[in-house]
């Protein structure tokens, strides 16, 4: 891996001919996808909170046991303890599910729409705003590193 002064970073020019809609549309798109990969984030929170409360179980199967509640233990055991979180799923399947049917699809759809429009360049819409917004000549406002 190199380091960051090895790696190339974008240029981020309007190509010709693209409208100021069609940055936006591709940024806009841009943006949803970013909220999905958020959305994908708390999916997999979910995943991993849900599989460690039901690692949990174990113990406390232990003390009701423990504590003489073989009835509870028995209950909690055979009824909590590796239950779907929805029909015939856990939630790795959930996860699963969401990366090939909706995550991995919008950002194929992401791509294609920024190539098409964009010319495949990345966050040209925020580029533009930043070069709008900035102070030119002042220190901390540079366009790039």
């Amino acid at each position: 891996m190199g380091t960051q002064a090895d790696r190339q970073i974008p240029v981020h020019a309007r190509p010709e001919g693209v409208t100021d809609d069609e940055v936006k549309a591709a940024g806009v798109l841009s943006n949803a996808l970013e909220t999905v990969e958020r959305a994908r984030g708390a999916l997999y929170d979910f995943h991993q909170l849900i599989g460690h409360a039901d690692l949990m179980l174990d113990e406390v199967v232990e003390l009701l046991r423990t504590s003489g509640n073989d009835e509870l233990a028995d209950q909690v055991e055979k009824e909590l303890m590796g239950r779907n979180v929805v029909e015939g799923r856990w939630t790795f399947q959930l996860v699963e599910e969401f990366d090939e049917n909706y995550w991995s699809f919008f950002r194929e759809c992401e791509q294609v729409v920024r190539d098409k429009l964009a010319g495949g360049v990345p966050h040209l819409f925020e580029a533009e705003m930043k070069e709008r917004r900035r102070t030119h000549g002042l220190r901390h406002h540079e366009a790039r590193p």
